[in-house]
C-alpha cells in the first residue's frame, strides 16, 4: 500500500491557502488595536510621536505627546491587547490539523546475536467535530480582546486626563507665584510709605510694625508659592516620562473663550457616555466572553469526533515495512465526576458577577457625569464672578493706598484692602484652573477626551 502519497495529499487539502505566511497565518495584528500614540487620540494636525521636550515652550498638546507616546502605562496596555489578540489565534489554530512525527532506533541483543531496530511514523491529528467546543472558545477570545482594546482607550484617556491635570496644576503654581509677587511688591510699598510717614512723624510705630509685619508675611507666601511651583513641575515632569528634576519651561495659556455654552442636557450627556465610554464597552465585551465561556463548558462533557491518518515506516534486521492508517474516533465522555457540571456553574456565576460590575459602571457613569456636569458648571459661574472680584479688589486697594498716602486712611484700611485683593487673585486662578480640569473631567466621563478638547475650534462648546 502505496499510502504516503495519499497522507500528503490529504494534509495539503486540510491546510488553507493562506497558511503559508507562518508568522502570522490568522492576520492577529491586524486584531490588535493600535498603539497608543497622538494619532490613535485624534491628533487634528498628526503629528508624530515625541520623545524629548520640545525646543519652545511646553504646550498642553506637547505634554499629553509626550505622555502617551512615552509613559509606560501606554506600552503596558498596547503589550495587554497584543497578548489577547495573540490569544485568539490560538484558539484558532484548534481548526487545523496537527501533524506530529516520531522516530526510534534500537540495538537489541541475544544470546546468538545483535541487531539494529529503527522506526519512524508521521501522524496527522484533526478534530472533526466537537459541539461548539472551539467556537465558543474562539467568540470568548474575540470578546476579550474587545474589553482588551476598549481597556486600552479607557486607559489612554485617564492618563489624557491626568496629564491635563497636572499641565494644568503646574499653569496654576506659576500664576501663583506671579500673584504672591505681586501680593509682595504691594506689601513693600505700604513699608515704604508707612516708613516714610513715620519719619516725617505723621505716623506711628504701629503703623509701621503692622506694614513691616505684612511684607514679612507676604515674601513667606511668595517663597512657598515657589515650592509648590517647583513641586508642580516636579509632578509634570513625572508624569510625562521624565525625572522629577527635569526643567521644564511652560507655554502661556491661551486666554479662555468669551462665551461659555452647554449646549446638552445633563441627561443627555448621559446618555451619549453610555453609548462612548470604553470602560462600559470593556465591560460589555467582558460579559460576552463570560457568556461564551458557559457555552465552552458545557460543550466540553460532550463527544468530539476526530481524524487520524499517517504512514510509517520500520527496520528490522534488515527487514523493511511500510504502512499506514487512517481512522475515525469517538470520544464520549460517560461520566468525569461531575467535572462538567461545576464547570458550567463556575462559569454561569462568572457571567453573573461580569452582568453585575456591567450594571455597576453603568451607573457610575451617570454619576461621573452628573458631577463632571454640576463642577463645570459651577467653575463657569465662578470665572466671571472671579473676575469682578479681582477688579473691585484691585480698585479698592488703589483707593486705600491712595487715601494712605494722602494721610486720611489707616494702615489697617490699606492691608485689609491688599490681603482681599490677594485672596481674590488666588481665587481667580483656581477658578480657571477648576474650568480646564472640569472641562477635561466631563469630557473623559463621557468617553470623548482626545486631542479635539484642546484645538481652538472647540474652545467655545464642551
Amino acid at each position: 500500500m502505496r499510502f504516503l502519497p495519499c497522507f500528503f495529499l490529504l494534509t495539503a487539502a486540510a491546510l488553507p491557502a493562506w497558511a503559508g505566511s507562518f508568522d502570522d497565518p490568522f492576520k492577529t495584528d491586524g486584531m490588535a488595536p493600535l498603539k497608543p500614540s497622538p494619532r490613535l487620540a485624534a491628533r487634528v494636525d498628526d503629528a508624530p510621536c515625541m520623545n524629548a521636550l520640545p525646543a519652545s515652550a511646553l504646550t498642553a498638546l506637547d505634554a499629553v505627546d509626550l505622555a502617551l507616546c512615552n509613559h509606560p502605562q501606554t506600552r503596558e496596555v498596547w503589550a495587554s491587547a497584543r497578548v489577547q489578540a495573540a490569544l485568539v489565534g490560538v484558539a484558532q489554530a484548534a481548526w487545523l490539523p496537527s501533524i506530529d512525527g516520531s522516530a526510534s532506533i534500537n540495538r537489541l541483543q541475544f544470546d546468538n546475536g545483535s541487531y539494529n531496530r529503527s522506526a519512524a511514523a508521521l501522524t496527522l491529528s484533526w478534530l472533526l467535530y466537537d459541539f461548539g467546543q472551539r467556537s465558543a472558545n474562539v467568540e470568548n477570545a474575540r470578546q476579550l480582546l474587545s474589553a482588551a482594546a476598549a481597556t486600552q482607550d479607557a486607559t489612554v484617556q485617564s492618563l489624557f486626563l491626568a496629564v491635563l491635570q497636572g499641565y494644568y496644576s503646574a499653569q496654576a503654581t506659576r500664576a501663583a507665584v506671579t500673584s504672591a509677587n505681586e501680593a509682595e511688591r504691594a506689601a513693600r510699598e505700604s513699608f515704604l510709605a508707612a516708613e516714610s510717614r513715620y519719619k516725617v512723624g505723621v505716623g506711628t510705630p504701629a503703623d509701621r510694625l503692622q506694614a513691616q509685619t505684612a511684607l514679612s508675611q507676604a515674601t513667606l507666601n511668595r517663597i512657598r508659592a515657589d515650592g509648590d511651583a517647583r513641586n508642580a513641575l516636579g509632578t509634570l515632569a513625572n508624569a510625562l516620562g521624565f525625572d522629577a528634576q527635569q526643567r521644564i519651561a511652560l507655554a502661556d495659556m491661551p486666554a479662555l473663550p468669551a462665551e461659555l455654552i452647554f449646549q446638552k442636557e445633563v441627561d443627555a450627556l448621559i446618555a451619549e457616555a453610555q453609548a462612548r465610554r470604553p470602560d462600559l464597552r470593556a465591560a460589555e465585551a467582558q460579559l460576552k466572553a463570560a457568556e461564551a465561556s458557559v457555552d465552552l463548558a458545557r460543550a466540553q462533557g460532550r463527544p468530539t469526533v476526530s481524524l487520524a491518518a499517517g504512514p510509517s515506516w520500520q527496520n528490522s534486521a534488515g527487514v523493511v515495512t511500510q504502512g499506514g492508517s487512517v481512522g475515525l474516533s469517538l470520544n464520549v465522555p460517560i461520566f468525569t465526576g461531575f467535572d462538567t457540571t461545576y464547570r458550567v456553574r463556575s462559569a454561569a456565576a462568572q457571567a453573573d458577577v461580569r452582568a453585575a460590575q456591567r450594571d455597576r459602571i453603568k451607573n457610575q457613569i451617570a454619576l461621573d457625569v452628573w458631577k463632571a456636569y454640576q463642577s463645570l458648571t459651577t467653575a463657569t459661574q465662578s470665572l466671571k464672578t472671579a473676575a469682578d472680584l479681582v477688579a473691585s479688589a484691585q480698585q479698592s486697594e488703589r483707593v486705600a493706598l491712595g487715601r494712605y498716602k494722602a494721610g486720611v486712611g489707616t494702615v489697617l484700611d490699606l492691608l485689609s484692602a491688599q490681603s482681599a485683593l490677594a485672596s481674590a487673585r488666588l481665587q481667580r486662578i483656581q477658578a480657571q484652573l477648576d474650568w480646564n480640569v472640569y472641562r477635561a473631567t466631563l469630557a473623559q466621563s463621557m468617553g470623548a477626551l482626545d486631542y479635539t478638547l484642546l484645538q481652538p475650534a472647540a474652545e467655545g462648546t464642551r
